[in-house]
């Protein structure tokens, strides 16, 4: 763990960090040091990828666990993308011996700022082996109009 934080986000793939301009995620100074942030990264802090194709932007969030009447995508001020959800604790049994807890439960959010170009009334949204696919299609960029003008003289 490195004592020097990271204020351009932490990027999974290498040390190719990059700041991301549409995130909307704050950085918290003490996370590194949070004894509690490594163990329950898997729900809390719900790792997402994004990635831009030609047609889409689309987003994959790890849900592990979760079913999807235990997750909510929402769009709001019609430039925000919300994923939140909760997964609960475990009910428990006066008569269990638990040796570790290691899973995590509670809420989460996540939220991105969305580019202008893309068409928010066409979200769609799927889960599938605790992998959750969130697909915003992109407006068609209308090419600007060239007009030559003639130089007099």
């Amino acid at each position: 763990m490195s004592l020097i934080p990271s204020f351009f986000g932490n990027n999974r793939r290498g040390s190719n960090s990059f700041f991301d301009p549409f995130s909307l995620d704050v950085w918290d100074p003490l996370r590194e040091f949070s004894s509690l942030s490594r163990d329950n990264s898997a729900i809390v802090n719900a790792r997402v990828d994004w990635r831009e194709t030609p047609e889409a932007h689309v987003f994959k969030a790890d849900l592990p666990g979760l079913k999807k009447e235990e997750v909510k995508v929402e769009i709001e001020e019609d430039s925000v993308l919300k994923i939140s959800g909760e997964r609960h604790v475990e009910k428990e049994d006066k008569n269990d011996t638990w040796h570790r807890v290691e899973r995590s439960s509670g809420q989460f959010t996540r939220k991105f700022r969305l580019p202008e170009n893309v068409k928010m009334d066409q979200v769609k949204a799927a889960m599938e082996n605790g992998v959750l696919t969130v697909t915003v299609p992109k407006a068609e960029t209308k090419k600007a109009d060239v007009k030559s003008i003639q130089i007099s003289g």
